[in-house]
């Protein structure tokens, strides 16, 4: 997986600066696990964006013309604004992780990525959905994330492998109105397509790369949205746009399966993440939401 792993449960704390009775911060969760939020004295609402783990896509079915391996879908992304909270109260956070890479030809043994959100008690707050695990063995594309939120986007749909071809492209990772691109399918490089509402874009999958893929959809940012991931240029082995300033596969995107001809393994899926903000006057998706 993309980003580090922390342990099963952790306590977050959140940075920011006092304002009288509307204090301002935020605080940001990008490496996969559960956490705490206790909201800050004099807070009474929040914003939010949430960023669901990318699919990993698919190993071959032989390291010698078999077919090749499909991409991961792209995760959800939500975003929620001007939600009430209570101060000294606490809210469940969950990172997502992105799914693994198929680990080598043969192996039909990718994962999905995994959900995050923030909850109070059993109640969901925001949800971005996971990315599912590129096909093996099949032509079919998989489905990116949905989400559950005010706002915010699906995730691109990873691309289907062929029988001897180049395999199928990551889902780009949701946008904040609109959805993370497609990833390319097998044969049709051109396929890829560009993200929307500050989503990903697409990327397209390997050929004559015999090692672990390393590439897929573009992923997107935490900071509000910005401008979309554009088409990637329609040839093997390119990583996708990234949409609203993200960085590589982080966050969200779908990983790219391997090639008809490779023995390795297909491109892990990107990571979630989830960053909280509050104070007077900021909210998702672009309402003064960088740091302060």
């Amino acid at each position: 997986m993309i980003g580090a792993n922390v342990s099963a449960f952790s306590i977050g704390k959140a940075v920011g600066r006092g304002g009288g009775e509307t204090p301002s911060g935020q605080i940001e969760y990008t490496s996969a696990g559960f956490f705490s939020f206790v909201v800050p004295a004099g807070v009474s609402t929040i914003s939010a964006v949430v960023i669901g783990g990318g699919g990993g896509g698919s190993a071959s079915t032989s390291s010698n013309n078999g077919y090749s391996g499909g991409g991961g879908g792209g995760g959800g992304l939500a975003w929620i604004a001007n939600t009430p909270v209570t101060a000294g109260e606490t809210l469940t956070v969950r990172v997502g992780n992105g799914g693994n890479g198929g680990t080598s030809a043969g192996q039909n043994n990718a994962s999905n990525g995994i959900d995050s959100y923030i909850i109070r008690g059993s109640n969901i707050l925001a949800r971005g959905r996971l990315g599912n695990k590129g096909v093996y063995n099949s032509s079919n594309t998989v489905a990116g994330g949905a989400y559950i939120g005010d706002g915010g986007g699906y995730g691109g749909s990873g691309g289907g492998g062929r029988s001897g071809n180049a395999g199928g492209g990551g889902g780009g990772a949701g946008g904040y109105s609109g959805n993370g691109g497609t990833g390319s399918t097998g044969v049709s490089y051109e396929l890829a397509t560009a993200g929307a509402g500050g989503g990903g874009g697409g990327g397209t999958g390997a050929n004559s790369f015999t090692t672990k893929v390393n590439f897929g959809g573009g992923g997107v940012g935490i900071y509000g949205e910005g401008a979309s991931g554009a088409a990637p240029v329609a040839s093997a082995n390119q990583q996708g746009n990234v949409g609203s300033g993200g960085t590589g596969r982080l966050f969200g995107a779908g990983g790219s399966g391997a090639e008809d001809d490779s023995g390795a393994g297909g491109a892990d899926g990107g990571d979630g993440a989830v960053r909280i903000i509050w104070g007077k006057g900021r909210a998702y998706p672009s309402t003064n939401t960088g740091n302060v």
